[in-house]
């Protein structure tokens, strides 16, 4: 398998960076959804909620170099054709995908900063984007934290388009981001 994209398969780059974010993201809605089994200010609690941070601006890393390798290969051909609107909605999904995976991290590192946070990532400590300012802090979390849950929704159409796609639809949509099996 190529490291690189074909016309008919994305390369094992592409492919590996795409399942990785999967498990990353599940991760990150696990740990956010965990803390709450924790008592506040415990330290259990304090560790769910500084993987979330972390795992979260992991994402906006990798995204960054998914968009990069977007931008410098191709991309392979559904077969057969999508129609004209699902090709339409295809991008409008996936650009709202990359949205939520760019503007979600940032957000979260705006909240941090607002209410005098650490930001922590893997042993760093990154600076404050805004200044101190809990009040403000409190609203951009409650926007992080509604636009978080819609975030489920657009995860769940994105795996349910893939697999109407294959199962109803059957076109390669869904076996172009997948390992190509080795022949004997």
């Amino acid at each position: 398998m190529s490291w690189k994209n074909t016309e008919d398969h994305y390369g094992l780059v592409s492919i590996k960076l795409h399942w990785l974010m999967v498990v990353l993201m599940i991760f990150i809605f696990a740990s956010i959804e965990g803390r709450v089994f924790f008592e506040k200010g415990t330290d259990m609690r304090d560790l769910f909620k500084t993987i979330h941070f972390m795992l979260g601006l992991l994402v906006f890393t990798l995204v960054c170099v998914r968009l990069y390798l977007r931008c410098v290969q191709i991309t392979p051909k559904i077969t057969p054709p999508l129609s004209a609107m699902q090709a339409w909605g295809a991008k409008m999904a996936h650009l709202m995908l990359y949205f939520f995976m760019i503007a979600m991290p940032i957000f979260g590192w705006f909240v941090l900063s607002a209410k005098g946070k650490v930001i922590p990532f893997f042993g760093l400590e990154l600076p404050a984007l805004i200044a101190y300012d809990k009040p403000f802090g409190k609203i951009l979390e409650g926007w992080h934290k509604e636009i978080g849950s819609w975030g489920y929704y657009l995860i769940g159409f994105h795996a349910l388009a893939a697999l109407m796609h294959h199962y109803i639809q059957k076109d390669n949509t869904l076996t172009r981001m997948l390992p190509v099996k080795k022949k004997n």
